[in-house]
């Protein structure tokens, strides 16, 4: 019994040893029949090659082949797919364009271009008009990146015109003569790993295509090229030319080349889309130092004794003898800049009144630096929109702040010899249409973007005779609305006219309770609502453009200048002659992506010694 109990554990053990070792014999038998078999063949294709001397057609050629470049498309198409999908969630925070075409306005579900947001694109493929008559372009589908800036501000704005300033002329000879050489050197490689006769030079190709691309993976510029570079290159270049002498099937290499400027092209797409996106979001966020800014002022604003106001304050905010300028914002340090810029360059500061309108989140941090900061004698008063309790306003519906809508239109010509132009155009929002509610004891207001600087006295527009009109404003005939009826939706509109922008308006609010234009305002918007469409910037763009139709009255053309905020190629003395300098587009003064020549007639009427702005590294 002893001898049997102690047998039986080691025979057990024996046998647990015996299939082990016949386990492992198996799996070290399984190792080269998987090579032969043609998975080492597939790892080997998995880092861009594959062993050539398996290769007996070009379909084998994994990395170049057909089927290949479909996975590598489609990749491709992945992440733009992904692209457009931030692109779609971002949607409503990133800038507003409109192209022609059915007009349908702000399709959540459009995604035909990707960059930027264009809010008036048909659900269906776009077609190109077929006039000469200079009406807006369709924006194409995008399937690749069009050479043409013109085009390419059509699809992406000003995008386009920042990277043109901004581009970088390719120095770096040694880095372009590598991609040059890698680009051929992939383009022969099938056809010679398909001689068998020449193993050697198809496997010593390999390893050079294979080195090549380690070191441009880590090196962009001559500087992070490895020592003996020279050589590499001529290795390479020796390689090449003993693969160019051999007979190969030219249709192969043609077939390989275009594969390969397929996937550069998507590529390139890709990266295109992804940067345009990229520039949108830059310049729609808040820069760190302006929230901190805010934040600062915001805690010491209830850190702070309550902020009383002197009672003749509060009759200078109704007083309508004195000059009320209003502001629509949410930027402390634009509004900042646009009283500072006017009182500046005021004759008499004292009969100066702003009105700040703001929303909640803003609007303890404005007051604190409104009470704290002075400008010469005027008054500045800050009023939060979203408290304030207007007469005749539906209280089921919250206020909320919206700012001066800005789109860009681009326009065509089907005649090769015509240009291709962009506009950019700036109307009023919702908010601009509770002036007569908000200030019932004013006769006359002007009405400031927060994106302007003042470089002239405006005293004179409050002796301006406006001949019956309403509202006082710069006019752009470059746009005019002949050319926006298709999307305005009216035949009865005088197509002659020129559009009507933001920036300087002088409302007469008399004129305005007579003919009450808000009531207007409000019936054609619930108008386009009724048929079904969504409240969006196209809906108010609409309803400003009719409901102030043949009640505009031209300012002289020396008082605005606009596009300080776009355009990179305004004249100086243009500049310095305008009493008022727009700065209308994406590229604001208070950003990084400003344009840098124009920033510094904004700057200049910034406290850069407050010690806010100190503590918050504020310096534009």
């Amino acid at each position: 019994m002893k001898g049997s109990s102690y047998t039986l554990p080691a025979k057990r053990r024996w046998k647990g040893l015996v299939i082990a070792v016949l386990g492992l014999v198996f799996l070290s038998m399984l190792v080269p029949l998987a090579c032969l078999l043609g998975l080492h063949n597939g790892l080997l294709s998995a880092s861009g090659y594959t062993n050539e001397q398996h290769s007996s057609t070009s379909d084998d050629i994994r990395v170049y082949d057909h089927h290949d470049g479909n996975n590598r498309r489609n990749q491709s198409e992945d992440k733009s797919t992904k692209v457009d999908d931030l692109l779609h969630r971002f949607r409503p925070t990133l800038p507003k364009d409109f192209q022609s075409g059915s007009f349908e306005e702000a399709e959540p579900e459009n995604k035909t271009s990707g960059f930027p947001v264009i809010v008036n694109v048909p659900k269906q493929l776009p077609r190109e008009n077929s006039t000469t008559t200079g009406k807006v372009e369709v924006a194409k589908e995008i399937k690749g990146v069009d050479d043409s800036e013109k085009s390419c501000e059509m699809k992406f704005g000003s995008y386009c015109l920042w990277r043109r300033e901004h581009r970088e002329k390719m120095k770096d000879a040694l880095v372009k003569k590598m991609k040059d050489l890698l680009y051929v050197a992939r383009a022969y490689f099938p056809s010679i790993a398909k001689l068998a006769a020449h193993d050697k030079l198809s496997r010593e190709m390999k390893q050079n295509i294979q080195e090549f691309e380690r070191i441009l993976s880590e090196a962009t510029t001559d500087k992070d090229l490895p020592p003996q570079i020279e050589k590499k290159l001529r290795k390479m270049e020796d390689v090449i030319a003993r693969a160019k002498s051999f007979p190969v099937d030219c249709n192969n290499v043609d077939k390989k080349l275009r594969q390969i400027v397929d996937l550069t092209e998507d590529e390139a797409s890709f990266h295109m889309k992804q940067s345009a996106f990229l520039y949108q979001l830059a310049v729609q966020t808040m820069p760190k130092g302006l929230h901190c800014l805010l934040m600062r002022l915001t805690v010491e604003y209830f850190k702070s004794p309550s902020l009383d106001m002197d009672e003749s304050l509060a009759e200078k905010y109704l007083n309508p003898a004195l000059h009320h300028y209003v502001i629509f914002s949410s930027n402390l340090l634009a509004s900042s800049v646009v009283i500072n810029s006017t009182v500046m360059h005021a004759e008499e500061s004292g009969n100066q009144v702003f009105h700040v309108l703001t929303d909640g989140q803003n609007y303890f941090a404005m007051k604190l630096w409104f009470f704290r900061n002075t400008y010469r004698e005027a008054t500045v008063q800050v009023l939060n929109i979203e408290d304030l309790n207007l007469k005749d306003h539906d209280n089921a519906t919250p206020l909320h702040l919206s700012l001066p809508e800005e789109f860009r239109v681009s326009f065509g010509n089907d005649k090769p010899s015509m240009s291709r132009r962009t506009e950019y155009i700036s109307v009023f929002s919702n908010s601009h249409y509770l002036l007569p509610k908000v200030f019932p004891t004013l006769n006359k207001v002007v009405v400031l973007d927060d994106d302007v600087v003042i470089q002239r006295d405006l005293s004179t527009l409050w002796s301006l005779n406006m001949k019956e009109k309403v509202i006082g404003a710069m006019q752009s005939c470059a746009v005019k609305l002949g050319l926006l009826t298709n999307y305005l939706g009216e035949k009865s509109l005088d197509g002659n006219s020129c559009v009507w922008m933001s920036g300087l308006n002088v409302v007469d609010l008399v004129r305005w309770r007579e003919r009450d234009l808000t009531k207007t305002f409000r019936r054609l918007v619930q108008e386009r609502l009724s048929t079904g469409k969504v409240l969006s910037e196209a809906v108010t763009l609409r309803a400003s453009f009719l409901t102030f139709q043949g009640l505009v009255h031209a300012l002289d053309d020396a008082w605005v200048l606009s596009g300080l905020g776009h355009d990179y190629g305004l004249d100086v003395n243009a500049i310095k002659k305008a009493a008022v300098l727009h700065f209308n587009g994406n590229m604001k003064p208070w950003l990084e992506l400003g344009i840098p020549k124009y920033r510094g007639y904004w700057k200049k009427f910034l406290n850069l010694e407050n010690q806010f702005l100190s503590d918050c590294n504020i310096n534009p």
